[in-house]
């Protein structure tokens, strides 16, 4: 009874704000149209037979067929290792960058968080000139010829090299949250450093250890450009096996079912991430001064710790070198004379891809992070029934991997009255859509930190509450806001997984070219287009930068992607 109450005194107040009302009606048709519908969409293929009834058969394939069994078992392996390797090297590089005093901080960050703005597949990229067949390593240094750097092994390497940034974001951010004096008080009653760090720092750690773990495994088993780059024929995952049997075999129920039981693990880490171990914070927050002696590191371990940072630091710069160097060396392995061929292929072969690419990202950015602070000041700030259901239908695309995404917008999207495929609209609406989490949650944590009677203070005054949010609380939340609008554009600049479904040969964007390039032997072009993307991308954080105002800065704000 008196959840029925509450939910006529919302409609009654919805009534009194008109706007506000058909606001909300929009939303939950969008989310309904853009989220849930494609969701649907995918299970409900994966339960057609080939003739178009109903059927089991797809998943009795799965479950019959050894490879399409192993695929899943090859994901689930290549995710949990990924994910303690990348959050070992993300605590350890974190704990080097909040608990030392080393040089080069600035520089090191910088490094470190360098991967999440390229290409996710970047590094697959940098792995196949280093070790592949004609590597500079393993063919131009230690003369082996023909190695096979395909499989578990190469997976593996290019998903920690993408993937432990994420970690260690996400793990700085727990460290710098934790009062060190809490550690220098441990000390002072006669604890040894490292007792200290086992019973103080440590278990203060471990939320957000784990927190990190799932995200990297979430991530992983969504990554769609290193597994079809390097998994090779004979160690099949989910994500690449389910496109592979759209485009290969043409077989979309198959493929839906594959998409399905990879959002199963997915949801599952998602669903444990985000309601369990958000339940288990502890609060270090006391209000006293946090200055900190350093104590806890001594100088041995500070030089280790040093050691271990720099030489992740040096990873990054020998992929990222090599790339570059290979953009502009003339033949990969054999011919290392400089060129700029390359450059001149990819500005006069894919001049529209990029032009494309641009015109995607420029379009789904303001869109995405308007949306997202608008559905953030929505559920904080106003009540209206079904808002636990907005909040978790807008964040849901986050957790799925970007291949069921494609899927369900293929089988959403394919006909009238909704024919999409092909167009500027589809891949807009997908990377709107996909990404306003990121802005979402942004939105919800500063406005949570905001006192609401700076806003009823302005309704009061005749504003209503759409004008309250344009020029009140807007610009207050404008570094949420900016977070949001880099990630957005990152994201549509980089993304590879479901725009691989969406692209056309009017739309095309970079990430496919450079997957294309890479299939097809030319490495070189490959590492050229990479260049000019994370060039662009760069660039246009720093022009959003200067137009937001309120910034925090282009490379911090992509901490939001820590989810």
């Amino acid at each position: 009874m008196g959840a029925f109450s509450k939910g006529r005194r919302e409609i009654r107040l919805l009534a009194r704000d008109p706007l506000l009302a058909l606001l909300v009606v929009l939303l939950f048709v969008s989310l309904a149209l853009f989220v849930a519908y494609p969701l649907i969409s995918v299970l409900v293929k994966s339960l057609q037979s080939e003739e178009g009834g109903f059927s089991l058969a797809n998943y009795g394939r799965f479950f019959t067929f050894r490879y399409l069994r192993s695929s899943l078992w090859n994901s689930l392996t290549v995710g949990f290792f990924t994910a303690a390797c990348s959050v070992v090297i993300g605590y350890t590089t974190a704990f080097t960058m909040t608990r030392t005093s080393i040089p080069w901080k600035k520089a090191l960050h910088l490094l470190f968080i360098l991967p999440i703005i390229s290409p996710p597949f970047t590094s697959a990229l940098s792995i196949l000139m280093l070790f592949g067949a004609n590597g500079l390593i393993t063919r131009g240094l230690l003369g082996i010829r023909n190695y096979n750097i395909y499989g578990f092994k190469g997976v593996i390497l290019s998903q920690i090299f993408t993937f432990a940034p994420v970690a260690y974001l996400t793990l700085r951010g727990v460290l710098e949250s934790l009062n060190p004096t809490l550690e220098d008080a441990a000390m002072n009653v006669g604890a040894g450093r490292m007792q200290t760090f086992t019973k103080v720092t440590l278990p203060l750690s471990l939320p957000g250890i784990a927190s990190a773990f799932l995200v990297v495994l979430i991530e992983s088993l969504a990554d769609f450009g290193n597994p079809l780059v390097l998994a090779g024929s004979r160690f099949p995952m989910l994500s690449t096996q389910a496109y592979l049997e759209i485009t290969g075999s043409f077989n979309l129920p198959l493929g839906a079912a594959l998409a399905v039981v990879l959002l199963i693990p997915s949801i599952t880490s998602f669903a444990i991430q985000r309601y369990y171990l958000q339940k288990r914070q502890y609060t270090t927050v006391t209000g006293k001064p946090t200055a900190s002696s350093s104590k806890l590191v001594s100088r041995g371990a500070r030089r280790c710790l040093f050691t271990f940072a720099a030489g992740f630091s040096g990873f990054v710069l020998l992929f990222y070198g090599t790339i570059f160097t290979g953009a502009f060396t003339k033949v990969w392995g054999y011919d290392f004379s400089p060129t700029f061929a390359h450059f001149t292929y990819a500005f006069s072969v894919g001049a529209g891809t990029i032009r494309d690419t641009l015109i995607v990202a420029l379009c789904a950015t303001p869109v995405s992070g308007l949306l997202g602070m608008l559905i953030a000041f929505l559920v904080v700030r106003t009540s209206f029934p079904g808002k636990g259901i907005m909040e978790f239908t807008s964040i849901l695309n986050f957790a799925v991997p970007g291949t069921v995404i494609g899927i369900g917008y293929i089988l959403a999207f394919n006909r009238p009255p909704l024919l999409l495929m092909g167009t500027l609209a589809i891949l807009v609406l997908n990377f709107v859509f996909r990404y306003i989490p990121v802005g979402i949650q942004s939105g919800i944590a500063v406005l949570r930190q905001i006192d609401p009677s700076i806003e009823e203070a302005a309704q009061n005054l005749g504003a209503d509450r759409i004008t309250t949010f344009r020029k009140v609380t807007l610009p207050i939340i404008a570094p949420a806001f900016f977070s949001g609008l880099v990630f957005a554009f990152v994201r549509a600049m980089t993304a590879i997984s479901a725009a691989i479904f969406l692209v056309s040969a009017n739309w095309n964007l970079l990430t496919v070219q450079i997957l294309n390039q890479v299939g097809s032997g030319r490495l070189g072009v490959a590492a050229a287009f990479s260049v000019i993307l994370v060039v662009i991308v760069v660039a246009a954080m720093a022009v959003i930068a200067r137009l937001v105002p309120g910034r925090t800065g282009g490379m911090a704000a992509i901490r939001i992607q820590e989810d």
